[in-house]
């Protein structure tokens, strides 16, 4: 590889570092979430992405789910097979254009959320945002909105 093509070591540590970060994090949240709530971090992301995509005029499609998660289409699928089967969402026909199936929470997957998500904001806080300054936050903010901003 040309010299030019090399990254730095500052930059290759940052590489490194920024690989870590999701195993050290995840884990953490994921694991208080499963513990105080009994659902897994994918539970608890499907659940949150589906109310997040929610309105009067737009049907919830696997295919717009999975691109809100980054997931494979096939990934999303057999989770909310699982998530189903468990009474969390459900799958039904969307009466808005007749097209495809509409991905919903049920009662029992609303209330899943709403226990969820103190236990899974306090996780955060503690593993994550409570660990780091304003300037840390606002920089991790910033390269992420750079990175996603050349796709």
């Amino acid at each position: 590889m040309p010299p030019s093509h090399r990254p730095a070591p500052d930059a290759l540590a940052a590489w490194h570092a920024y690989r870590a970060l999701p195993l050290l994090i995840d884990a953490e949240v994921a694991r208080d979430l499963e513990q105080d709530t009994g659902l897994s971090m994918a539970d608890y992301d499907v659940l949150a992405a589906v109310t997040a995509l929610a309105s009067a005029d737009t049907c919830i499609r696997v295919s717009l789910l999975a691109a809100q998660l980054h997931w494979a289409h096939s990934r999303l699928s057999r989770h909310l097979g699982r998530m189903e089967r468990r009474g969390l969402v459900a799958r039904e026909p969307c009466e808005r254009d007749g097209r495809g199936d509409d991905v919903l929470l049920t009662s029992a997957g609303q209330a899943a959320l709403d226990e969820a998500t103190p236990a899974y904001l306090a996780s955060v806080h503690r593993h994550f945002a409570a660990l780091l300054s304003r300037e840390q936050l606002a920089a991790l903010t910033g390269i992420e909105a750079t990175i996603a901003g050349r796709r």
